[in-house]
């Protein structure tokens, strides 16, 4: 069990599903009391079962992270429902695949608005709650992607905000260590969800190729996501602030030109 997540409040955006639903049922059986906010109570009251039958405390809140006043009444809500939030976890995303030329404005928007603007919606109106009591235990995990700084043909939108949610996460290191608040990512190359295998790999020719092309010849599990992000929650992370966990096999790496060609056994 990693030190200082027992006694947390977690405030987790998109909590419904894929790796925010782990990250709830995760933390909760680990002793940390979990709000989480999506805009479906369908798949947040899933979550908040799955959370209670691994023995963890879960509530759950309606929000569209788009509205900073619906975000206010989620921060509010998990106030007054387990105490203000010492942790946040931002997680709420949207993507799809498409030419940027091929991308309307209100497509390109609506990524944006979730990923970039939810983000720093949701950091702030948590920012303005963090208690003192918690002074220097205080902590915001970013969920971003390898192609925040590659890249990525195809979904332009996404890769955009999640680049501008990775350079809001240095800025807002500096900015709010003094108030005891450190701020981290994780970036997640491709990773076993249902949302994901639906819409970003459905085939196994895809996904044969994508495999192909990862150093470690897997996708990431559930299991290492949230692994890494309880470390970045924890109290041993408690020196780290700024910085991006890559987890994505090697498959973001520079692999070389060369690499195709034969080599020569030596003797």
């Amino acid at each position: 069990m990693s030190r200082g997540i027992e006694g947390r409040v977690v405030a987790i955006t998109g909590g419904g599903s894929g790796m925010g639903r782990a990250m709830a049922i995760d933390l909760a059986s680990r002793g940390a009391r979990v709000a989480i906010c999506g805009r479906r109570p369908e798949p947040l009251e899933e979550t908040v079962a799955l959370v209670e039958d691994a023995g963890g405390e879960c509530a759950h809140f309606i929000c569209d992270v788009r509205d900073p006043e619906q975000i206010d009444a989620f921060m509010d809500g998990a106030a007054a429902r387990f105490g203000a939030p010492d942790s946040l976890v931002n997680n709420a995303a949207g993507n799809f695949i498409a030419n940027a030329i091929d991308m309307s404005p209100g497509g390109w928007r609506v990524v944006i608005d979730i990923v970039l603007n939810g983000t720093f919606y949701c950091s702030r109106a948590f920012a303005l709650r963090f208690p003192e009591a918690v002074r220097d235990t205080g902590s915001i995990l970013n969920v971003i992607a390898t192609y925040a700084w590659t890249g990525n043909p195809g979904t332009a939108h996404s890769a955009a905000a999640k680049a501008g949610v990775w350079n809001l996460t240095k800025s807002l290191a500096v900015e709010w260590a003094p108030m005891g608040l450190r701020v981290n990512c994780i970036a997640p190359g491709p990773t076993e969800t249902e949302a994901a295998s639906a819409n970003l790999f459905p085939t196994d020719d895809i996904r044969d190729r994508m495999t192909a092309e990862i150093p470690l010849a897997r996708f990431a599990t559930l299991e290492d996501i949230t692994d890494a992000a309880r470390f970045l929650l924890s109290d041993e992370a408690s020196y780290v602030t700024g910085e991006t966990l890559t987890l994505d096999g090697g498959e973001s790496l520079p692999t070389g030109m060369f690499r195709f060609s034969p080599i020569t056994p030596k003797g």
